[in-house]
């Protein structure tokens, strides 16, 4: 038997149950999931057995890695979330991922609910996709030219989303928010934008603001650096509410480009948006001359092939996308109606460029990825996953008497510590952050990777398999009992 990382921690977790059961009849299932290295795994569905915390998990070279890594990074890592300051303790220091798992420095294994946040749709490392890069890169890393690659990855997309008629690429979903940002006050001749709160488009200036004391109030600087300028035409209105984005658009009749948002929002946690909410805007919009915007950089091929305004049936004039269609590699692209488009250098006087974009490497791997996703069965296989994951961490919280609130939209899901429902960022911020980061802590302890912050959503990949559901649910019951 192995010794060490994820598989000793579950091989205690069944002599613990084992032990624990004397006396008693309950159900005790084994899976062995997909990876050599995923051991045997307890599922207790009959009777729930409280176990103690394993205590073979170890992150020592994790903890001197980062304690190392503080002193070359800002706080250590390259993205903030990264550094688990919203959960406590030192994050793991990842060594490979493969399929669902996920493997740390110290050798512990995890089944992995983020997925690089969003991209791994069809798991980590998929052979498919690893077999096209590794011909794709024996032709160079990058051109600085046009490249093949990138028309044929844009007319999937265009083929794929209902509002599409032109593609630009660009490096980073950030990148794409500020291209399309740049183009609806372009292309309108007008400044003002309207954002949600809670809502996340990017690290641009424009976008890092807070709502004020009331709707029709400007936005203010969220992040030193931020000047009032860059946030003054920034107005905030309130998820779910189209009261507020009517306030502003009165209050600023004439001036407001368009309003941005997400689809379904992932930065705020996992917040659906009511039907009604996504028709209010697009009459709002046609109604004073404005732009729609649907922000897919997390939503677009993730919560159906057409993204968020295919699943909802709205059709925007302009779209953001990255993450799924890059692969795994460094991607993004804004993208709408042709006469938006063609505003967009060289074709029309609004300037945007970039190196890499367009980089052949990440169109491969969009490429083949896209593929994979348009097999049939792929979105309802998702679902019917995702579906039995959320509901059974949510019915272990409730027989544990936690307030735990919740739901999912294929391969994407989320769940908040409070009663809910959670319709806007007012309502996520109700949430028992303390009580979410002793369970994050314990989940990871039990080899299960999820977001380390309350407010971020979660993904499952095609390579979970339904042992993976399983030992999740099952840790799930075993940490809310020692809360």
């Amino acid at each position: 038997l192995s010794t060490c990382g994820g598989d000793l921690i579950r091989i205690q977790h069944v002599v613990a149950m084992l032990t624990l059961v004397s006396g008693a009849t309950f159900g005790l299932s084994l899976f062995a999931g997909g990876n050599p290295r995923h051991k045997q795994q307890p599922v207790t569905d009959s009777v729930h057995m409280a176990v103690e915390a394993p205590t073979g998990f170890s992150t020592a070279v994790s903890d001197e890695l980062m304690a190392e890594a503080r002193t070359l990074m800002p706080g250590g890592v390259s993205s903030p979330v990264r550094a688990f300051k919203s959960v406590g303790g030192d994050p793991v220091v990842f060594d490979r991922v493969k399929g669902s798992k996920a493997y740390d420095v110290d050798g512990n294994e995890y089944i992995d609910y983020v997925g690089t946040w969003g991209p791994a749709i069809v798991g980590h490392a998929d052979d498919r996709v690893l077999d096209a890069l590794k011909t794709t890169l024996d032709k160079g890393t990058s051109f600085g030219a046009p490249c093949a690659l990138e028309n044929e990855l844009a007319k999937m997309v265009i083929d794929a989303v209902p509002s599409v008629e032109m593609v630009r690429f660009t490096n980073s979903g950030t990148e794409a928010c500020m291209g399309v940002l740049r183009l609806m006050r372009a292309y309108t001749n007008r400044e003002k934008v309207i954002k949600f709160d809670g809502c996340y488009h990017g690290h641009a200036d424009s976008f890092l603001v807070a709502a004020g004391s009331g709707v029709a109030t400007l936005g203010l600087p969220d992040s030193p650096g931020v000047t009032s300028g860059a946030s003054a035409t920034t107005l905030v209105a309130t998820y779910n509410d189209l009261e507020s984005v009517k306030a502003l658009f009165e209050a600023n009749d004439g001036a407001v480009a368009g309003v941005i948002l997400e689809g379904v929002v992932g930065n705020s946690g996992f917040i659906v948006p009511e039907k009604d909410f996504l028709i209010g805007l697009r009459e709002l919009c046609d109604k004073y001359g404005a732009l729609l915007v649907f922000d897919e950089v997390m939503t677009g091929f993730r919560i159906s092939y057409g993204g968020a305004q295919q699943h909802w049936g709205i059709t925007p004039d302009l779209s953001t996308f990255g993450k799924v269609i890059g692969g795994g590699l460094p991607v993004g692209a804004y993208a709408g109606k042709k006469e938006i488009m063609e505003m967009v250098a060289p074709a029309g006087p609004m300037y945007q460029a970039g190196t890499l974009s367009g980089n052949p490497l990440a169109m491969m791997a969009g490429i083949k990825t896209l593929e994979i996703l348009k097999q049939p069965g792929t979105y309802e296989q998702l679902d019917k996953l995702t579906e039995r994951l959320i509901s059974g961490i949510l019915a272990a919280a409730r027989d544990a008497g936690h307030a735990v609130s919740g739901g999912h939209i294929s391969g994407m899901f989320g769940f908040f510590f409070c009663e809910g429902p959670v319709k806007c960022f007012a309502d996520a911020a109700k949430s028992d952050t303390a009580k979410f980061a002793k369970w994050h802590r314990g989940m990871l302890e039990r080899g299960i990777y999820l977001a380390p912050s309350q407010y971020e959503a979660g993904f499952t990949s095609l390579a979970h398999t339904e042992a993976d559901v399983d030992y999740t649910i099952a840790m799930s019951k075993e940490v809310f009992a020692t809360l």
